[in-house]
């Protein structure tokens, strides 16, 4: 990697923290306070742990977890794509669609980094 790759992957860095904290954030509020499937909160708010389990490893900029999370994040998408249409509460529809917004940036986010910290064949 050459370093004026390195302005791209603190970039990078930076956009999955971001993403991540705050799809974590959106799934616990929607779950519990903004818009629950039962009233008082529902055990659906369990989907945040594989994120919770990814944090600590983006956190210490591990490539790995970057790459396994690249893959996790479709679950969020499919979940948002799925519930926006169905739901009948207009609230939890938009919370739905931030839900893939913030997943399909988490996406571009983890996979810009696994790109761009990728080792370099040996010649």
């Amino acid at each position: 990697m050459t370093t004026t790759a390195w302005p791209a992957v603190r970039v990078a860095y930076l956009g999955t923290v971001v993403s991540l904290v705050a799809l974590m954030l959106l799934c616990v509020a929607w779950e519990l306070w903004l818009a629950p499937l039962r009233p008082g909160g529902s055990w659906l708010v369990l989907k945040v742990l594989p994120l919770m389990a990814c944090l600590f490893g983006v956190l210490r900029g591990r490539r790995r977890t970057f790459q396994v999370l690249s893959l996790v994040v479709w679950l969020y998408v499919a979940e948002g794509l799925t519930r926006a249409p169905s739901d009948p509460s207009p609230a939890s529809a938009r919370m739905a669609m931030a839900e893939v917004a913030l997943a399909l940036l988490l996406f571009a986010a983890t996979a810009t980094f696994a790109r761009l910290t990728r080792p370099t064949a040996a010649t």
